[in-house]
């Protein structure tokens, strides 16, 4: 269970983000939060991570706030996530095969056998067990982005999912393809999955439940029949 309880963030300039944000993502389901530009959707995903200290209160990963913890600590939790960054962020100096194995080179005590086994394992489960000793710039954006998923997955067999802007750029046929991607992931393994995305075809097809921020507060939470049928103004606009 990931739960926030009445967080607060606020820039040391002042300027304040999120705004008493409560919500609570159960074991083995998929959020997706939307948004506009600013409205705070990464922002929560930041302080999940630990990157950002909320200046009020409490990120809850398994019954442990992870709010006073210190680094160390941190990283610990940390080692139960996979994340998914925006456009993939792979190490273009690096091979598919070695952007997939970095994190157990950099953090596990594994063979270069027990590596290269699971690497080809994670590649395998993506599709792209072929691509094993190709270049980043070799890759479509849509290969990229399945190869950040089998990175993520690849070291510490996360028990969480997180996904900033998955699709973004991607044309919509490898958009959906990368969504089919994560429901899998998430269904197949068990995961708790968040996803930030500002596209609703995106959010309907991988989501259980959406949340959407105005302004750095909670607006609408609920399921996607409930986010189709609101009649509220605002809710309308940005689905349009």
């Amino acid at each position: 269970m990931i739960a926030f309880e009445n967080v607060d963030f606020c820039y040391e300039d002042g300027t304040q983000v999120l705004f008493d944000v409560n919500l609570r993502v159960p074991d083995g389901t998929t959020l997706a939060l939307l948004g506009a530009s600013g409205s705070g959707k990464t922002t929560l995903l930041h302080v999940l991570l630990g990157l950002l200290k909320p200046t009020g209160g409490r990120v809850l990963v398994d019954g442990q706030d992870i709010v006073p913890m210190r680094e160390k600590a941190l990283s610990d939790v940390r080692e139960r996530m996979g994340v998914v960054f925006q456009d993939g962020a792979l190490f273009d100096s690096l091979t598919v095969g070695e952007n997939v194995s970095f994190y157990m080179r950099e953090r596990m005590r594994l063979d270069e056998d027990e590596m290269e086994r699971r690497t080809l394992e994670q590649l395998k489960y993506v599709g792209l067990s072929h691509t094993m000793d190709l270049m980043p710039d070799e890759l479509s954006g849509g290969m990229r982005r399945r190869v950040a998923v089998a990175r993520a997955m690849a070291a510490f067999r996360p028990t969480i999912m997180l996904y900033d802007e998955p699709t973004s750029g991607l044309d919509p046929i490898t958009a959906d393809s990368i969504c089919d991607l994560i429901r899998q992931v998430g269904t197949e393994q068990k995961l708790t999955s968040i996803i930030v995305t500002h596209r609703l075809r995106d959010a309907f097809k991988v989501a259980d439940r959406l949340v959407l921020f105005r302004a750095g507060r909670i607006y609408f939470e609920g399921t996607c029949d409930l986010l189709r049928a609101a009649t509220d103004p605002y809710i309308k606009r940005f689905m349009a």
